[in-house]
């Protein structure tokens, strides 16, 4: 019976660590995510799951390009994954050419590569100056993408963002880091 006991406990206190680690990783290091709709194609496609790390941002700030996660303010349950174009205190605009202007000066990037319609434009097509602790996302995709753009989504707090999108897991043919810079 002393040797039942034991063996209970032992697997008992096996188990709980096993949980607690699952916990831990999943609140502070890292979660699974699935890609829904075609907003930041030709990186990242529909039902596309990534592991989207915690970490870098606990001891580090969000950097230009970064494929973030941040939960959609009007629907629960309900996360974005965009790309991070301007940075706290910047000025983002774009113009009726479709270009983006960082504080009036063309954001050099190689990720939106289709031209902004003018209908596309949404808020950006008045200059947009982020607060402190804002970001400005938008989709590669650029004309099939809610974000910044649209008053519903607009400019990213700091505190809303979960974290950096860090591999492509499924479908097996395509894992593979995600790129950032």
């Amino acid at each position: 019976m002393k040797k039942f006991l034991k063996e209970v406990l032992s697997s008992s206190l096996y188990i709980f660590t096993v949980l607690l680690i699952t916990f831990l990783v999943v609140k502070y290091v890292m979660v699974r995510t699935e890609v829904i709709g075609p907003s930041m194609q030709p990186t990242l496609y529909s039902k596309d799951n990534l592991m989207v790390e915690k970490l870098s941002y606990r001891f580090g700030e969000p950097e230009r390009f970064d494929v973030i996660v941040f939960p959609f303010q009007y629907a629960e349950k309900t996360y974005y994954i965009k790309r991070i174009i301007g940075l706290p205190g910047e000025t983002i605009q774009i113009d009726d050419t479709g270009t983006i202007y960082i504080n009036g000066e063309v954001l050099q990037e190689s990720y939106g590569r289709e031209i902004i319609s003018e209908e596309h434009r949404g808020l950006a097509s008045e200059p947009i100056t982020l607060g402190e602790d804002e970001y400005f996302v938008m989709g590669d995709n650029r004309n099939e993408s809610a974000d910044s753009r649209d008053p519903s989504v607009a400019a990213v707090h700091r505190d809303d963002i979960i974290g950096r999108a860090w591999v492509r897991i499924w479908p097996l043919d395509k894992i593979e880091m995600i790129a950032h810079q």
